[in-house]
């Protein structure tokens, strides 16, 4: 008596390991990212290791499966916050970074709004007496959309 065996198919569920090829472009059509002739990216579902409004798209998919998703900035980045746009007197560094201090460059430091917080802040630009510095991810504010091909799903070892 044959049985007909057919492999189970999966849906991404919390725990399983998802390899995905994606780009990531902006409202204005600016490629960001892309793994497109790389590797496809791994995460683990369900663990915040990938912005809220994607992985929540991807939950249910199956390999195979192409989604578009535009992710608001609630739930990608964050809203740009100016409180955390900071000018920072240029004393304030070590004497020895001075020369070196360039757009780009990140520290940590004491949140702005919360001293018992740590922050990480982003050279944004450089003057004489001033450094212009962020506590904003680059891309916060932005609408980001994906375009993801889902290559395989695991469950997680």
């Amino acid at each position: 008596m044959g049985t007909n065996q057919q492999e189970a198919i999966m849906a991404i569920a919390r725990n399983n390991v998802v390899y995905f090829h994606y780009t990531l472009t902006l409202d204005n059509g600016e490629e960001v990212d892309s793994s497109k002739g790389g590797e496809p990216f791994p995460y683990l579902h369900g663990h915040r290791n990938i912005v809220a409004g994607l992985e929540n798209e991807l939950l249910g998919k199956e390999e195979g499966d192409h989604v578009d998703v535009a992710v608001s900035p609630e739930e990608g980045y964050g809203i740009h916050d100016p409180q955390l746009d900071l000018r920072v007197p240029k004393e304030v560094f070590p004497p020895e970074t001075a020369g070196e201090l360039e757009p780009g460059m990140m520290f940590q430091s004491q949140h702005p709004n919360d001293p018992s917080q740590d922050i990480i802040l982003r050279i944004v630009g450089v003057e004489d007496k001033v450094v212009f510095v962020t506590g904003n991810h680059p891309l916060a504010g932005h609408t980001l959309h994906f375009s993801v091909d889902i290559v395989s799903i695991r469950d997680a070892t």
